[in-house]
């Protein structure tokens, strides 16, 4: 005689998950039309599915005023779960892919300048000295409240990891000193060796706006203060640009805009190559200020990590050897 199967309370409450993909998009978003542009359906499409997500549950997720949507209460500890079961089922299904795959996968987290001027120039070594290995890079300055479910395999910042299941590794600390394009030194020669000069021409400045996180802040009131050159003389206070994004400001520097302070690790390369120049001879070593690379503790032992800890402290090492030279 045949088993019958038990009714399964738990999926048989469950609302739809098409209705919670919609929903969850439509949080993520806080709009509608994003949402469905996000997924590739009309917006009809996504109002209906979270009408239908609503009537199941009860309760209003979304406040509608007008064109705007803010989740509700209800909402909001909704979404919490929503993402996150997706954020897991997105990434599991990855790792499944990647079983039958030949290519490994190594998920990195860094800084947008150090992704930019230092990560880039070099990965082209390790993809030829590793050509099984695919990188996923996550960009971002928060480092703390990274997307629920988020676990990337290796941290790249200024200050030791916190959180459990990582374990951090000192790198370098940071010399600074300012820069310029050839260009620019040329069109002021003035500045050329002469460091009150420097502090009456046009400075790119490194505000620290949005960046509570990084262990500390250097602008240039900071680095000029180690040569007991302060601000005092208002007649001739020079014109400064302020901006929280290091990429914008060295991006300003290589148009010829004015003279910003140059991180080692990352403005090293295009000194190399000429388009940028050191135009005074002082700096500024923070030997008490390292940065580090913090890896899941799972991965110690993981042939994928351990080829890309080995590749990137190997070039670490040859930038501390250029910096102590």
């Amino acid at each position: 005689m045949a088993r019958h199967v038990e009714p399964d309370k738990i999926f048989l409450k469950m609302p739809s998950l098409r209705a919670i993909k919609a929903f969850t998009v439509a949080a993520k978003y806080q709009n509608f039309t994003r949402a469905a542009e996000a997924l590739c359906v009309t917006q009809a499409a996504i109002s209906r599915q979270i009408r239908e997500l609503e009537t199941h549950l009860g309760v209003a997720l979304f406040k509608r005023e007008g064109r705007t949507v803010e989740l509700t209460e209800a909402g909001s500890i909704f979404y919490d779960a929503a993402y996150l079961s997706f954020v897991n089922i997105a990434q599991s299904a990855e790792r499944i892919q990647n079983i039958g795959s030949k290519k490994r996968l190594l998920t990195i987290c860094c800084t947008p300048a150090f992704s930019s001027f230092w990560l880039t120039h070099r990965l082209p070594g390790f993809f030829e000295q590793n050509p099984d290995i695919d990188i996923n890079l996550i960009s971002t300055e928060n480092f703390l409240q990274l997307e629920p479910g988020t676990y990337p395999d290796v941290f790249i910042y200024k200050s030791a990891d916190p959180r459990d299941g990582y374990h951090s590794v000192p790198l370098f600390h940071d010399l600074v000193y300012p820069v310029c394009t050839p260009r620019y030194l040329e069109e002021h020669p003035d500045i050329a060796n002469n460091i009150e000069r420097l502090f009456h021409t046009t400075r790119l400045n490194l505000s620290p706006y949005g960046r509570a996180q990084v262990a500390e802040h250097l602008d240039w009131q900071v680095w000029f203060s180690f040569f007991d050159i302060s601000s005092q003389d208002k007649v001739h206070n020079p014109h400064i640009f302020n901006a929280n994004d290091y990429n914008t400001l060295m991006r300003m520097v290589l148009n010829h805009q004015g003279v910003g302070l140059g991180w080692h690790h990352l403005v090293a390369p295009l000194i190399a190559t000429g388009e940028l120049v050191v135009p005074v001879q002082e700096r500024v070593e923070l030997k008490e200020k390292r940065h580090f690379m913090t890896h899941l503790n799972s991965k110690s032992n993981d042939d994928t990590f351990q080829r890309f800890r080995d590749w990137f402290l190997a070039e670490i090492s040859h930038e501390v050897t250029r910096i102590q030279e």
